[in-house]
């Protein structure tokens, strides 16, 4: 009897390890699923057991058991939180009780690009439906609240320029007024205090310095051109000659309501009476007229030494890259050859 009762213990205690080997390898074994793209919420008040029947349901988990022995034996049951989740894959239990654990919030994101203007981040902002406004116009009028940067910019009547260009996330819980007052942090965390002191030294406002880099950005495509541009409008604000920079013109028109968006700038645009048509006015315009990024901004800082006073779209390439000269005669047999380049196009489309 009682070797039949040590075998049977034994059994037991086979038996046990066994399970308990399986259930440590099971809490650490990766399932693949097709919802990692998927946002799965947990409601509020979600007992631990509903939390991973769902979650099974879901393809999350392959089976429910393996991790509610996890959280009875460990007591973790009492640690999930509810949210919004996305689970990568692939996941193993461990991992998605790691998750739950954390807690999580659905977000939603923003992308600024280098070079758009306020308009444009607004309309972006207005079409996040979490963010609940009703327009475009209500976006820009938050836009007119200067106070975090008052300091630095004392001139400034709206955020352009300070809007740094970069990804945002952001929870159903932050305003649009919130996501604007990220871009700003974002971009006063990149401007370096030393900058105040740069600028002064050319005799330019940190204003100036963005009003620079906003053009920088607008008319450099290629990163190791910035400081040429840099150098070409710096060369001719020395001669009091204007900037002739065309996203200006545009700019003009917006402030406006003129601009056709059509991608063509017309004569009315050229010819428009404005501060910021550095076609028509020497010097630089009254403020930034986009978004500057870091290397805008110090190339801005930091102009190549150069004697450039034009430049112009080299035709023979398709990256936006720039050739540059230091006199006018060169500089109109470098338009002519882009016109004629443009023309030929034209005629083979």
């Amino acid at each position: 009897m009682r070797r039949i009762i040590s075998g049977i213990t034994l059994t037991i205690i086979l038996v046990l390890v066994a399970a308990g080997g399986w259930v440590y390898y099971d809490l650490r074994r990766p399932l693949a699923h097709g919802k990692s793209e998927q946002y799965i919420e947990i409601p509020r008040g979600s007992s631990p057991a509903a939390v991973v029947r769902k979650l099974t349901a879901e393809g999350i988990l392959r089976h429910s058991w393996t991790l509610m022995v996890y959280l009875k034996l460990t007591g973790g049951g009492s640690r999930l939180r509810a949210g919004e989740y996305r689970f990568a894959s692939p996941i193993s239990p461990l991992g998605v009780y790691a998750k739950l654990r954390q807690g999580e919030r659905r977000l939603s994101r923003i992308t600024v690009i280098e070079g758009w203007t306020r308009w444009d981040i607004a309309g972006e902002l207005a079409e996040i439906k979490e963010l609940e406004v009703s327009s475009e116009e209500e976006v820009l009028k938050l836009m007119d609240d200067v106070s975090s940067i008052s300091d630095l910019d004392p001139a400034a009547r709206n955020l352009e320029g300070y809007l740094y260009p970069d990804t945002y996330e952001f929870s159903p819980d932050n305003t649009a007024a919130e996501v604007i007052q990220m871009m700003v942090k974002h971009f006063r965390s990149v401007w370096k205090p030393e900058w105040n002191e740069q600028a002064r030294a050319r005799n330019l406002t940190p204003r100036q310095i963005v009003t620079i880099a906003s053009l920088i950005e607008t008319e450099a495509k290629l990163p190791e051109e910035r400081r040429l541009i840099a150098s070409v409008i710096y060369n001719r604000l020395a001669r009091d000659m204007s900037l002739g920079v065309d996203s200006t013109v545009v700019y003009a028109s917006k402030l406006e309501g003129k601009w056709r968006d059509d991608g063509k700038v017309y004569r009315s645009d050229v010819e428009r009476r404005s501060p910021y048509n550095t076609r028509l006015i020497s010097g630089l315009p009254p403020g930034p007229i986009a978004s500057p990024g870091r290397s805008s901004l110090e190339a801005a800082l930091n102009p190549a030494d150069s004697d450039y006073l034009y430049y112009v779209r080299e035709p023979s390439r398709d990256d936006g890259a720039h050739n540059f000269y230091n006199n006018e005669g060169d500089f109109a047999r470098g338009v002519q050859a882009l016109r004629e380049w443009e023309r030929k196009r034209e005629d083979e489309d």
